[in-house]
């Protein structure tokens, strides 16, 4: 028999049946399975989902009992009580060192999980879209708890797994920028699912042509163009995706001025989230060691970016600054002491004054005592004067001072 109840009722032994709401609006990658352990039972009460239906022949019913096996006639749906949502738990934040080890072990599943998501597209299978979503929910709690930690942590991608990694960082970005952007939960998983699916359609480009270390010949390059339709077709084919993936898998490489492609679109005819997604994609690109470019340090893309007029929407743009820092972690910094550091942590609201482990003096070009700086702290008076290329202080590596 089938049942609905409040999410604060479900217990261990439930058969879920389905969800109220569409299926990105829970956390679970399918709608019909047994609750059989306490942390699928957490994720369900802090869904934020006003209520589930259960089969309470499969399972539990809410008064410890299972119901016998109906007759094969047509089922009585009994309606309870109406329905208390119960507001979803708020997940605590915590610093990046503590997020580090749970994002680590997450970017190593997803770069699996996308790998292997992506091959079966490239073989011509149907793509599991409905499988995508426990991984943006992950996502989306690790960001939650530290964004920093996961979205530099994705930054840090081989040349050789470029392809599947953009996607994964891409999704944490989108999730990210949605939150900065004052999108509800439901949309930001939205903008998530559209980054890590905006470009499947590289799996039909030829490997020769994806992976080729040098410049594209303008034939390669008109190949490449294609992949935002080939992907587009790829994702229709699949069914069971919102319109908003859709339409950033195309749009993605849309810019606000009318320049980009395929469609030649223009300022607000382009969709939110695909302007999200073309500044996403651009900012992990720069920021990422490729086939055929070394990666640009996250503070310098930054600067670049700003300075490309009529690529992006200001406001989207402004936002993606917002929600990654001005000093990026990771990014070298002078302060007016004369000491160079490196950024280590961000904190929220403090665009400017982020956690810095000093390292060198740039007067005396020579190293110091390592010392961690938090320049939001009462009674700091250091503060940062400029951003400096570690190529010009012969440094490689930063990024091991807050991995």
């Amino acid at each position: 028999m089938l049942k609905k109840i409040p999410t604060h009722a479900v217990r261990i032994g439930m058969f879920i049946q389905g969800f109220d709401g569409n299926w990105l609006s829970h956390p679970f990658w399918k709608n019909r399975f047994v609750i059989d352990d306490a942390e699928d039972l957490a994720r369900v009460r802090q869904s934020g989902v006003g209520g589930v239906w259960i089969d309470t022949s499969k399972g539990l019913d809410i008064d410890g009992l299972k119901s016998p096996a109906p007759a094969p006639v047509a089922v009585t749906t009994i309606i309870e009580a109406p329905v208390v949502a119960e507001s979803a738990v708020a997940i605590p934040s915590c610093s990046v060192r503590d997020e580090l080890q749970r994002a680590a072990k997450l970017i190593n599943r997803s770069k699996k999980a996308v790998t292997e998501l992506f091959q079966e597209a490239r073989l011509g299978n149907a793509i599991n879209i409905e499988g995508c979503m426990p991984l943006v929910t992950d996502i989306s709690e690790s960001l939650a708890r530290n964004s920093s930690a996961l979205l530099g942590l994705a930054r840090l991608k081989h040349k050789d797994e470029y392809t599947y990694m953009h996607s994964v960082a891409v999704c944490a970005l989108m999730l990210s920028l949605a939150r900065q952007l004052g999108l509800d939960e439901e949309r930001a998983r939205e903008a998530g699912l559209a980054g890590l699916l905006h470009d499947v359609g590289k799996m039909a480009m030829p490997l020769e042509v994806l992976n080729k270390p040098g410049s594209l010949t303008d034939a390669e390059f008109a190949i490449m163009r294609s992949h935002p339709e080939r992907g587009h077709a790829m994702l229709l084919a699949a069914g069971s995706l919102p319109e908003s993936a859709l339409d950033v898998c195309l749009h993605h490489h849309e810019k606000y001025d009318g320049s980009g492609y395929p469609g030649h679109l223009a300022g607000e005819d382009i969709s939110l989230l695909a302007r999200m997604g073309a500044v996403c994609d651009v900012y992990d690109a720069i920021t990422s060691n490729r086939p055929y470019k070394q990666a640009w340090n996250p503070a310098e893309s930054l600067a670049r970016m700003a300075q490309w007029t009529g690529h992006f929407d200001t406001r989207v743009f402004h936002a993606l600054v917002r929600t990654v820092g001005i000093y990026p972690l990771g990014s070298l910094v002078r302060l007016e002491s004369g000491r160079l550091g490196v950024v280590v942590d961000l904190l929220p609201g403090k665009l400017t004054t982020p956690v810095v482990r000093v390292f060198f003096s740039a007067k005396n070009r020579a190293a110091i005592v390592q010392q961690e700086v938090d320049l939001s702290r009462p009674g700091v008076n250091d503060r940062i004067l400029s951003r400096e290329d570690p190529a010009e202080w012969g440094f490689s590596n930063l990024d091991d001072f807050w991995r």
